[in-house]
């Protein structure tokens, strides 16, 4: 009988401080070598053969680059690299002031991915630095990002003009955008934000897990009546089964939703939609990019999941009983591991990138995503990458 994935978690190695250490310093390097060409302009969400081209700052992904100078920033500072600090931070500001002119202007932020956009990019450059602009930029995210919540279900649309039954929907991973909420209320005072990320956090939360605590990927809403209409997917392989990165966004998302409600049933759904992920995870402990797929089945990996799930399991462990905090922070650093072994870029010249083997989106007969950045780097994918290294490395102040 072949074994469990728990008993070959058991035989795993972590990865170690050196190893962290290590990987941090390359991504500061990496990342420091891009300023020439990403700070006046972003990475696309993809790279093709391996390496990043610029873009305007428009799409949903712009965020995690700017996410990925901060932590680099902070990786810096704590090394005494100050003139790497330096080149860094500036960049940082730069792009702060791109994204107040973005939000200004009202260019491509009619969806529900202002939190993606304005919480690693604008919220992390204030709290690290005090960068006023930040703070603006930030705020005013968070009023377009309220634009968007519909009384009548309780929830944030992610796509699609407001007044469609056909775009009456949600998708999991919304969940990451509602600490720019949570965000917006504690620094303005104003608790409208905060009550409309918990609305759809009981929304969401009620409605994307199924039975067998695997995900839906997007979940409709009755637009007369509010109630529940069936799920959906448009990048999973098919209805039934688990995208591997709306699975994780279930992990990292119910992990921030304790966070900032206390609602104890959080962590029981944390630990049901997190057994599944793990549950269907290959020998190396990196999903392929729908969880019906293992070993064998010749379809490409999303790297980028395996961060994603890390950096939750490393959230949810802060706020955990010694036992339970130890048992996921150990799974995360396995996880983590296998990433920095057998995916992440090693050469300045193998890519411009940090992480190898991520799935943008693959199509498939069932779903309706448009193929793209299959089996390539992805930025949110080079994001949490750094991000779960980092929350490994020792006490993190989260930018979301």
């Amino acid at each position: 009988m072949s074994r469990t994935i728990y008993e070959l978690l058991k035989e795993k190695p972590e990865i170690t401080g050196e190893e962290i250490r290590n990987s941090m310093d390359f991504a500061l390097e990496q990342v420091t070598e891009n300023l020439a060409r990403f700070t006046h302009s972003f990475k696309r969400a993809f790279s093709e053969d391996n390496f990043y081209t610029p873009t305007e700052n428009v799409n949903w992904t712009t965020g995690f680059w700017t996410g990925q100078i901060w932590l680099a920033w902070e990786w810096a500072v704590k090394q005494g690299k100050h003139d790497q600090a330096e080149a860094l931070r500036r960049a940082g500001e730069i792009q702060i002031d791109s994204f107040l002119d973005r939000i200004t202007r009202k260019q491509e932020v009619d969806h529900h991915d202002m939190g993606f956009l304005y919480s690693p990019s604008c919220v992390a450059g204030y709290k690290l630095t005090g960068n006023r602009k930040g703070r603006e930029a930030a705020i005013r995210a968070a009023d377009q990002l309220i634009t968007r919540f519909h009384p009548v279900g309780e929830f944030i649309q992610a796509w699609g003009p407001m007044d469609e039954p056909e775009n009456y929907r949600f998708i999991i991973d919304c969940l990451l955008n509602l600490p720019l909420l949570y965000w917006a209320s504690q620094e303005t005072g104003d608790g409208k934000y905060r009550e409309i990320a918990e609305k759809h956090i009981h929304t969401a939360v009620a409605n994307v897990i199924r039975e067998d605590y695997s995900t839906w990927h997007t979940f409709f809403m009755n637009m007369d009546t509010g109630e529940p209409d069936h799920g959906a997917t448009c990048q999973g392989y098919r209805y039934g089964s688990a995208w591997a990165r709306g699975q994780a966004w279930g992990v990292y998302g119910t992990a921030v939703a304790y966070r900032y409600t206390g609602r104890k049933e959080y962590i029981e759904d944390f630990k049901h939609v997190t057994g599944y992920f793990l549950e269907h995870l290959p020998s190396d402990l990196v999903p392929y990019w729908d969880l019906e797929f293992g070993e064998g089945s010749g379809e490409p990996r999303d790297s980028s999941s395996a961060s994603i799930a890390a950096c939750g399991m490393l959230e949810m462990a802060d706020h955990m009983e010694p036992e339970d905090r130890d048992y996921y922070r150990s799974i995360a650093a396995k996880i983590m591991k296998s990433v920095a072994d057998n995916y992440a870029v090693k050469s300045l010249k193998e890519s411009n990138g940090l992480v190898l083997h991520s799935t943008y989106s693959k199509k498939s007969p069932y779903n309706t995503c448009t193929p793209e950045g299959v089996d390539q780097c992805n930025i949110w994918g080079d994001y949490f990458y750094m991000e779960a290294l980092r929350r490994l490395y020792g006490k993190w102040d989260p930018y979301w």
